[in-house]
């Protein structure tokens, strides 16, 4: 499908995974929308072809507005890009006693929740818009998971149920939309250099770089955003979730 002339939406679009999307998508010629929380835009980049809208993406209200802006334009709402996520580290029992239940309902809630959400309001406007081509298509949405669905450390109960549910989110998704011609696919990154990681000192850096068998070094944003570009070009994949790690399976800590 082509991005030129089209409307996209990315969560978490102010910085990391969504952030690299975003400016990817600008410069292939698509109007951005980036969702995020105020907090996030306020120190966020000025990009020419993106707009940034402050919206929590468990907040259905926050959601439809921003969805109905991102399609209210001149180019058609195509495609969508969740990137939106938090992942703290937990487990299920500690020295401080059993896994806070709040904890694990809201990492549920903004990572698996939050993306349904915006996948069936977007999903509703994409839905609206002429197809594209003689196979009915209209648009694309990539959700990102995560190989902790696959292979959760000690730690990540929380993290790795949500992003498991975006897996499995994915096929079920991908047959519900396709009469609506619009294609699902799920991006399942390892260990990206994102602001999550800028905390940590180069020693750890170097020793979760090691892990990977090839090539050994971190993933960066880019590389995620130009997946996600090149996902969107291919109109025979769908149902898919794609892992971007590096062959790597993590350990259990």
């Amino acid at each position: 499908m082509q991005i030129d002339g089209t409307a996209a939406i990315v969560t978490g679009g102010a910085s990391g995974l969504g952030g690299a999307t975003a400016r990817a998508l600008a410069a292939a010629g698509a109007s951005v929308f980036a969702l995020d929380l105020p907090s996030s835009i306020s120190s966020a980049t000025e990009v020419e072809g993106v707009t940034y809208v402050p919206a929590d993406v468990t907040d259905p209200e926050q959601v439809e507005a921003a969805v109905a802006q991102a399609a209210g334009g001149s180019a058609p709402l195509r495609i969508v890009v969740n990137c939106a996520g938090i992942g703290p580290s937990a487990r299920i029992l500690s020295k401080r006693g059993p896994h806070d239940l709040g904890l694990f309902r809201k990492v549920v809630e903004v990572n698996l929740i939050g993306t349904f959400n915006v996948v069936t309001l977007a999903a509703a406007e994409i839905a609206k818009t002429e197809p594209v081509d003689a196979n009915g298509q209209r648009g694309v949405v990539i959700n990102t998971a995560s190989i902790a669905a696959f292979d959760g450390q000690i730690g990540q109960a929380a993290y790795a149920a949500s992003k498991g549910g975006v897996v499995g989110l994915t096929l079920p998704a991908a047959r519900d939309l396709a009469t609506s011609g619009i294609r699902v696919t799920t991006i399942a990154p390892g260990i990206i250099d994102t602001p999550m990681l800028a905390t940590v000192s180069e020693e750890f850096r170097a020793a979760l770089a090691e892990g990977v068998p090839f090539p050994k070094r971190l993933g960066n944003s880019d590389e995620y955003a130009a997946l996600a570009l090149s996902i969107i070009a291919q109109d025979y994949l769908n149902g898919e979730v794609i892992r971007l790690d590096g062959a790597l399976r993590m350990a259990p800590r």
